[in-house]
């Protein structure tokens, strides 16, 4: 059996990394949480933080340092998560955002990783969760 229960993310402070997510997400950063490693569960996943020594941003598009992961995050209001994000320290790289508000937005957080907020036609938000429209 396999199970996947961490998403593990390099850094060079680890807790103001996961205070960043944290604020980006709404949720709190686990109260063990220390400068080696700070964690952010959701649900049986989680986020978590580890301190590197010499830790060198990707430098996205980039391929010299290229990135190796990115988090999406689908939003239901994009132009208000932007303002958000961007005063908690994210900075824009490119937008692919159509005139009718739908497509992804190409952020940085505050050490250089990539991440996307995401409007998808067809989601539908619920108390639940997301329902996704079917492909097809």
């Amino acid at each position: 059996m396999l199970r996947l229960t961490d998403f593990i993310i390099d850094c060079p402070d680890t807790m103001k990394l996961a205070a960043f997510y944290s604020e980006v997400v709404g949720l709190p950063v686990k109260p063990d949480s220390n400068e080696n490693w700070a964690g952010i569960k959701f649900g049986e996943l989680e986020l978590a933080f580890v301190q590197v020594d010499d830790y060198r941003a990707p430098q996205w598009p980039d391929s010299e340092h290229p990135k190796q992961f990115h988090l999406d995050f689908e939003v239901d209001d994009i132009e208000a998560e932007q303002r958000r994000i961007l005063a908690l320290g994210a900075t824009l790289k490119q937008d692919h955002t159509e005139p009718d508000g739908y497509g992804f937005r190409v952020y940085t957080d505050p050490i250089g990783h990539p991440f996307c907020l995401c409007r998808n036609k067809g989601v539908i938000w619920t108390d639940q969760g997301l329902i996704w429209p079917k492909q097809g």
